[in-house]
């Protein structure tokens, strides 16, 4: 199993996206997952330091410039989903990544700090 190291400019990209209220807390995340198709047009318009910053871990070792580099996703590319982040934090904490478990939990209680 890869070690995944968090994605700091994700994180900071989540945290102002949930300030400035784009944010779905609705929306279950096998609904709201982007398509592979809306990954490429992401990638395509915005590079792949824009992919980035739509996951919250990178595995080091996966060659860069690839989708396999990039994982627990937390939003649509256009917002954060409140359901994206619970999952992320469940299956990183099911595969032993605490980093991005931690990082999933401080967006899930901010998100729920501004909703409130």
């Amino acid at each position: 199993m890869p070690t995944y190291r968090v994605n700091t400019e994700a994180l900071e990209q989540a945290h102002h996206l949930i300030d400035e209220g784009r944010y779905d807390d609705s929306t279950g995340w096998s609904e709201a997952a982007p398509s592979a198709a809306d990954g490429n047009e992401e990638r395509d318009d915005d590079g792949w330091d824009g992919y980035a910053r739509w996951h919250l871990g990178v595995d080091p070792d996966a060659s860069e410039h690839t989708k396999k580099r990039y994982h627990f996703p937390y939003g649509d590319f256009t917002r954060v989903n409140r359901s994206a982040l619970i999952h992320a934090k469940q299956r990183a904490s099911q595969n032993d990544h605490p980093e991005v478990q931690q990082a999933a939990d401080e967006l899930l209680q901010h998100l729920d700090r501004v909703r409130s």
